[in-house]
């Protein structure tokens, strides 16, 4: 009885090892292939967040310029600031109509604000903002006064900032990614 038996398992071991080798090999494929899925999502999650940081950055960078040219704002803003905007436009923003009375623009790379050196300043390089600063809209979206905080001889301003995943030069709305903020500022007079 003992030799029957024997002789019936003879050759189980080969195709229990294959079958293993089978699943380990599917569960391998599966983790490869979860991983660089993640690896992609948080290269995109990186790229939108330092684009929103590029465009944070063109805010703070207006703000500071407005403190320093207080003198330069002028009740009657050129017209033509669209042509002079590369990617941040208007229509970006819904309580706006038109960025025509903005009456400052200006567009930087990270790496021209940030002190970096080497790979940081490369990376930093490839992220662009360009803002501009416009009356604030009254409630029907138009900009072509200034708007006065009630009560007070203060205008209010406000600053248009976009961020952009390439250098301002390559920038543009179709091909890259484009964050746009705005943030209101009041300057006492």
């Amino acid at each position: 009885m003992k030799n029957l038996k024997r002789n019936s398992e003879k050759g189980f071991a080969l195709p229990l090892a294959l079958l293993l080798l089978v699943v380990m090999t599917i569960m391998g494929a599966t983790l490869v292939n979860i991983t660089s899925g993640e690896h992609g999502a948080n290269t995109n999650k990186d790229s939108n967040q330092q684009t929103f940081y590029a465009a944070e950055s063109g805010i703070a960078i207006a703000k500071n310029w407005m403190v320093g040219n207080i003198s330069k704002f002028s009740s009657s803003p050129p017209n033509g600031l669209d042509r002079q905007l590369r990617f941040c436009k208007a229509t970006f923003f819904p309580n706006l109509r038109s960025s025509n009375n903005g009456f400052y623009t200006e567009r930087k790379s990270l790496n021209q604000v940030i002190s970096s050196s080497g790979d940081e300043a490369l990376r930093l390089g490839k992220y662009s903002f360009e803002y501009f600063i416009a009356y604030t809209p009254d409630e029907n979206g138009n900009n072509s006064s200034g708007r006065k905080k009630s009560g007070t001889k203060n205008i209010l301003y406000t600053i248009y900032s976009c961020g952009c995943n390439e250098t301002a030069s390559k920038c543009d709305a179709q091909n890259n990614v484009i964050v746009p903020l705005e943030a209101v500022v009041t300057l006492v007079q």
